[in-house]
């Protein structure tokens, strides 16, 4: 199994991004612009370096040009953002199954909503995407998926409609179940569920769910 690590230039404690790296073992690691200098403090080596390079570190960008790293080098005037870029890139790799993304999320906000809706990428070619800080773990559910107690990142589970409607939505083993119910935007419905089984599941018909395992 191929499983790509995507660190990119929002927030990344160190702390966390290490205790979620002895759970996940990274084939392929791509550094995004500034992301490459959390890449360098967590000890890992790239295979490739995407981005603009308009927030990176020039002299730490040069040290990894003389290695045996790859370079995606793009215009800082693009249609994409450098993550949307690099995940591009990650999905074209051959044999990948799995893709967990580091600093995602942070303080511009506009770039977490971005990397929300770039996920969409992965889902539609059916390849398992994460985001993950220290206190999140997001995906997108357009299937069902199983929740075991110990094994979620946090205490609880929120389901919130990436699609405008979510249809066909149930919840079994939750605190707040739901059986074939319809999740639209604009409600708070699904937020801050709990499990309340050693096992929970998810179900939908039709649309897209945010899912995000979260703690305080």
């Amino acid at each position: 199994m191929k499983q790509v690590l995507i660190v990119t230039g929002g927030d990344v404690d160190d702390a966390s991004a290490a205790g979620f790296l002895k759970t996940y073992e990274v084939s392929c690691v791509i550094a995004v612009d500034g992301g490459l200098e959390a890449v360098k403090r967590l000890g890992l080596s790239p295979d490739c370096v995407v981005g603009d390079f308009d927030t990176v570190d020039r002299a730490l960008l040069e040290e990894y040009k003389g290695r045996n790293v790859h370079f995606e080098a793009h215009n800082p005037e693009k249609d994409c953002t450098d993550t949307e870029l690099a995940l591009l890139y990650a999905l074209s790799l051959p044999g990948v199954e799995r893709i967990a993304i580091l600093g995602a999320l942070g303080r511009r906000f506009d770039h977490a909503l971005g990397n929300l809706q770039v996920m969409k990428h992965a889902l539609d070619r059916g390849i398992p995407c994460e985001i993950v800080d220290r206190y999140n773990r997001v995906c997108l559910l357009d299937h069902g998926k199983t929740f075991r107690k110990g094994e979620v990142y946090g205490t609880y589970v929120s389901f919130i409609p990436f699609t405008e409607e979510v249809r066909g939505l149930t919840l079994r083993g939750f605190r707040y179940p739901l059986e074939n119910s319809v999740l639209r935007q604009g409600c708070s419905l699904g937020i801050s569920n709990e499990l309340s089984e050693d096992q929970a599941q998810v179900s939908l018909e039709e649309g897209i769910l945010i899912c995000i395992e979260s703690g305080d």
